[in-house]
């Protein structure tokens, strides 16, 4: 049996592929012979005329079999550049630009770009045009680099590992969501708990209606996580029944009159709300009932309140003020609502809530935020909320910032300064070298000249 075929077996236990002999002492002799020395078996025609992985055409010329043209020499060194240490975090903004070119990378970095690959899942997508032919024969010789290969196969998803057999699902789910789901349902009963709670956040992308009587049934699982999760994507459907039942219970804990809004949060959390997600035990420092308030109004549908989310945020609320907002605020994060993204982020800046909204408003409200408070890490994480390519005002914003507080030397100054050098819109360097002679500032300037030239690079 090849290693292959045993590490296989080992992955899924011989409960479910039944092996005769001893697993342990096969695979050992297996890796006596792998690490004893391997036939070198010269390339097919395909990755370079037989001569070598590194073997290539020249600067901008096409290698023998290979279909893509290579990215420029100046393009290919300041990859190199970024692969050893030079703005590392800059390496999935190079391979995402330098994908959409459809070209592929230099046959000298495949076998260091495979490996982050093997390692960083995010940047995958990117290597399956960027690796080329080359790296596709690359990957049928080392298993580490597997997942450049073609797609995965039913197999995948019936002996894969854990992480496989969720990008699997990922794709299957992406392509045709109801064939996923049916996948999923079809070996639901024989999944492990922690696969299970897994695989149900796979089903966000695509969600729908088509999904609520799964979700439903899954409620009923043994596994708290499943049930949260379960209960989380119905909380995005405000047609299905936990969603109807979520909103029952918060209309009962609820009075307005006038512009007070009195407030009565459950005095037990039962079966039923157990079912549907409700955490019985609080965290630390917060009350029992408290704690269920938060989570019975974040899974009720927003619409209970009305359209409008100012009016409510204006009345008084003489007890449990904070319990009530902090649940609005994380309805509107699962539920993914602008209008009550756009309201709370006022009253609480949380940077996920940003995430909901358009990028340009993000950058609005951002700017906003940055010229109003303090350097402090609750700016630099709503800064981290907001898409990439900041347009001026944003920008402007984070360099007065720099310049007001580089004199003071924060401990996350130098974290604002890349992250402003990240973000930022490369188009702005020259603007930005203008704008201060602070160090700080022509420290952004350069990393953003940077950004530009590797993006003329790949022009």
């Amino acid at each position: 049996m090849s290693w292959d075929d045993l590490a296989s077996t080992a992955l899924v236990g011989t409960d479910r592929r039944p092996y005769h002999g001893d697993l342990l002492a096969d695979a050992a002799v297996q890796v006596a012979r792998r690490r004893a020395g391997r036939l070198l078996t010269p390339p097919p025609a395909d990755a370079g005329e037989g001569r070598g992985v590194s073997a290539g055409a020249g600067e901008g010329g096409i290698a023998a079999g290979e279909e893509q043209e290579a990215v420029g020499r100046r393009a290919a060194e300041r990859l190199t550049r970024i692969l050893g240490g030079e703005h590392e975090r800059l390496l999935p903004e190079w391979l995402a630009a330098a994908a959409a070119t459809g070209r592929r990378v230099p046959p000298y970095v495949l076998p260091e770009l495979l490996d982050r690959g093997r390692r960083d899942h995010s940047i995958r997508a990117h290597l399956g045009v960027l690796a080329g032919r080359r790296g596709r024969w690359l990957a049928r010789l080392n298993p580490s680099w597997a997942y450049l290969l073609e797609e995965p196969t039913g197999e995948t998803w019936e002996l894969g590992s854990p992480a496989d057999r969720r990008a699997y699902l990922r794709r299957l789910r992406a392509g045709d969501p109801g064939a996923a789901r049916l996948l999923l349902e079809s070996t639901w009963a024989s999944e492990t708990p922690d696969d299970r709670a897994e695989f149900v956040t796979v089903l966000a992308d695509g969600l729908s209606m088509a999904d609520e009587p799964f979700l439903e049934n899954a409620l009923d699982d043994r596994r708290r996580e499943v049930r949260q999760q379960a209960a989380n994507l119905l909380a995005r459907m405000p047609g299905s029944r936990l969603s109807g039942r979520m909103a029952e219970r918060a209309r009962a804990c609820f009075t307005i009159a006038a512009d007070v809004m009195h407030v009565e949060p459950p005095r037990e959390c039962d079966r039923a709300m157990e079912r549907d997600g409700v955490k019985t035990k609080p965290p630390r420092g917060i009350g029992e009932r408290a704690w269920w308030l938060q989570q019975v109004i974040a899974r009720a549908p927003l619409a209970i309140w009305g359209p409008d989310p100012a009016p409510l945020l204006a009345l008084r609320i003489p007890d449990w003020d904070a319990e009530v907002k902090t649940a609005w605020v994380r309805a509107a994060l699962l539920q993914r609502d602008p209008e009550w993204a756009r309201a709370m982020f006022a009253w609480d800046p949380i940077a996920d809530l940003l995430t909901v909204l358009p990028p340009g408003e993000q950058q609005v409200l951002a700017a906003a935020f940055v010229r109003e408070h303090d350097l402090d890490s609750q700016l630099i994480m709503v800064l981290g909320g907001v898409s990439p390519q900041w347009r001026e005002e944003l920008a402007t914003a984070v360099l007065a910032k720099i310049v007001k507080v580089a004199g003071t030397q924060p401990w996350n100054l130098g974290e604002l300064v890349k992250l402003a050098g990240e973000r930022v819109a490369p188009a702005l360097a020259e603007p930005a070298a203008r704008y201060s002679t602070e160090p700080a500032v022509q420290q952004v300037a350069a990393l953003l000249r940077f950004r530009a030239d590797m993006m003329e690079e790949l022009s």
